[in-house]
């Protein structure tokens, strides 16, 4: 069952991916990977949030397996930003690679734990 649900998961997250980096494309026309990194610092965002939920709650191994693994893991997409990245640096585009390298990691970041705390805090309301 668990291969399955990483499977329907991952699904799920590359065609959400796939929506996300498409639009963000038609809205932003430059040459910065925008696409990449709006999937990544969301999939940041919600990997934080849920991480902040699920502490708090009994949520089944499979359940965790399906979205952080599948989902999530198929939403965000590192090899596609240290691509991107490289091609910044091969085009001579040095500024927008350094620019893509600490948004994507500091934002990334900061994401995380604002979606942790987000969550925390929606809870103890609830609570």
């Amino acid at each position: 069952m668990k291969i399955v649900l990483l499977l329907a998961g991952g699904a799920i997250g590359t065609l959400a991916r796939y929506a996300l980096a498409g639009f963000t494309h038609k809205v932003y026309s430059g040459t910065f990977p925008m696409g990449t990194l709006a999937v990544n610092l969301l999939g940041s965002f919600i990997i934080g949030f849920l991480w902040g939920i699920s502490e708090s709650k009994n949520i089944s191994p499979n359940y965790r397996s399906f979205v952080f693994i599948g989902l999530l893991g198929g939403f965000t997409t590192f090899s596609t930003y240290a691509l991107e990245t490289m091609n910044l640096v091969r085009a001579n585009e040095i500024r927008q690679a350094i620019t893509n390298v600490l948004v994507t990691n500091i934002a990334g970041l900061v994401l995380v734990f604002i979606g942790f705390f987000i969550a925390r805090g929606i809870i103890n309301q609830i609570r």
